[in-house]
């Protein structure tokens, strides 16, 4: 079971706040934390993390952040024999803000990530060709993303797209993604429907069928669960009702999760259950990827909680 991930890779600089100052504010903040991040890098670890064996193709800065960054990944058993270090680009930056209740505003600097390039994809070719499961986000150059794309569709690999941020979504890429998991703000941005409850997330979902062929998504909805759509039909996943401390990276942590347990052969609905049990786990620990949990934690969170896991 190998799981491909295409995508960028960010240093988190993390404000904690009670509260997000007004335009022209000036508020004390709580504490401030450098924390690895970046929507490919955080779903390579979810990966890694979980158990598959996990390759990660993206790019960082020649400076102390990205050598942290590639450290970290290493030490949760990401395979990055496949990233690229620049000497002429900063590694990616986030600006994120978490208030008291565990919600955040990101500002990203893509740096290096916009290096990535098409022969970096090229390079690694046979590798996507042996993966059961391509990931892919949109922090990436849009050539890139969809060259990697195309190539696992020609292999005959499952893609998975994240379509996020909803700032940088490319329709151009739908057409190569097998399934795709948007937020509500995502979906949003996808269709021009507002997703707020079961009825409109079906809504969205007939949508991106009918608009643009995708017969498989997951509309994901915070605290209304989500809304698993396959082939014209819907079954609605409900939340895991937790205490959130930290939201960052939660739906990276899905993406990741359900790649691992659809390369592990579960179906959609029982992929999408699994996702939402180890993101919720998530949002109860501090960091984007010191958040995600091992195997061994979501068993144990599962047996807590008297959650049933067939995987």
């Amino acid at each position: 079971m190998t799981i491909t991930v295409v995508g960028s890779t960010m240093m988190d600089i993390v404000f904690l706040t009670e509260h997000y100052p007004r335009r022209g504010d000036t508020v004390f903040g709580n504490e401030i934390r450098y924390s690895p991040g970046g929507k490919g890098a955080n779903q390579a670890t979810a990966c890694a993390k979980l158990g598959a064996e996990t390759n990660f193709i993206g790019c960082v800065g020649n400076d102390s952040f990205g050598r942290t960054l590639l450290r970290k990944l290493r030490s949760n058993h990401v395979n990055i024999e496949f990233m690229k270090t620049v000497n002429d680009t900063g590694t990616g930056t986030a600006q994120v803000t978490v208030d008291s209740t565990a919600e955040n505003t990101i500002l990203v600097i893509k740096g290096a990530n916009e290096c990535l390039s098409i022969e970096d994809i090229q390079a690694c070719e046979d590798q996507i060709s042996k993966s059961n499961i391509l990931l892919v986000q949109m922090e990436i150059p849009e050539e890139v993303m969809l060259y990697a794309m195309k190539t696992a569709q020609r292999h005959g690999v499952t893609v998975i797209l994240d379509p996020a941020p909803a700032d940088g979504i490319r329709i151009s890429a739908l057409r190569y993604a097998d399934i795709i998991v948007p937020n509500q703000q995502e979906a949003k941005a996808l269709t021009h429907i507002e997703v707020n409850n079961i009825p409109s997330a079906i809504e969205a979902a007939i949508y991106l069928h009918e608009q643009y062929g995708i017969a498989k998504s997951i509309i994901k909805m915070g605290a209304h669960g989500s809304l698993v759509y396959e082939d014209g039909e819907c079954v609605h996943i409900r939340g895991v009702s937790v205490h959130a401390v930290d939201t960052v990276g939660a739906g990276d942590c899905y993406a990741g999760a359900l790649a691992y347990a659809l390369a592990k052969g579960q179906p959609l609905p029982d992929a999408a259950k699994f996702a939402s049990i180890v993101s919720a786990l998530k949002v109860t620990k501090h960091g984007a990827q010191d958040g995600i949990p091992t195997m061994d934690e979501v068993k144990a969170f599962c047996l807590a909680r008297n959650l049933t896991l067939d995987i």
